[in-house]
């Protein structure tokens, strides 16, 4: 569904394939969606998951996993929070493609860090918001999933100023994955591997 509408700025249309609630605030629940995801995963690991109110850095989130002994350092990873409504993923292929709308975003994942470490988590939702969620006696359902890369060290040409990267379908954001991801970085691992 193809929709322009009237921002409330007073800026020009845009237009959008996505059936909101209110299209004004479309990119705001588009937010909140995925994060209650990532919190939600998160508390079924045992991590905390903290909101970046103010995006300075290029990243949305902290995961923190407490220590396991009291002597023992907290692990902690930080992540850029990305939802489109544009992607579908083929779970019979390695990969699916992400475009950044800016370079910088890309830039902010793809520099060494020492530590934390930083990774991309990408949201696909459907294009209808009605369908984000559903509630069943079993449980609240998400539709779609998150899936993460890490970009570190990652090369793009200087003059594409909105690089696309590949996120492995192998990557989904769960529990384990992201136990595992910081396990690695206790481990002082590439999370490229």
């Amino acid at each position: 569904m193809v929709k322009a509408t009237e921002p409330a700025d007073g800026r020009k249309p845009r237009t959008s394939h996505i059936d909101a609630v209110d299209m004004r605030y479309v990119t705001q629940m588009m937010e909140q969606l995925q994060q209650g995801y990532i919190k939600s995963v998160a508390a079924t690991a045992g991590l905390v998951a903290e909101i970046v109110s103010v995006d300075v850095y290029g990243y949305d989130l902290r995961l923190i996993r407490p220590p396991r002994h009291s002597m023992e350092e907290e692990s902690a990873l930080i992540a850029q929070l990305k939802c489109t409504t544009q992607i579908v993923p083929d779970q019979s292929r390695d990969y699916f493609s992400y475009q950044f709308t800016k370079r910088q975003y890309f830039d902010h994942l793809a520099k060494p860090r020492k530590y934390p470490k930083a990774i991309l988590i990408v949201m696909t939702a459907p294009p209808r918001q009605a369908e984000w969620t559903e509630v069943t006696h079993d449980g609240l359902w998400t539709r779609r999933s998150c899936f993460w890369v890490s970009l570190e060290n990652k090369q793009v040409d200087p003059s594409v100023q909105k690089p696309t990267v590949h996120i492995p379908t192998k990557n989904r954001v769960d529990a384990q994955s992201l136990s595992e991801i910081l396990d690695k970085v206790d481990r002082g691992e590439s999370l490229n591997d």
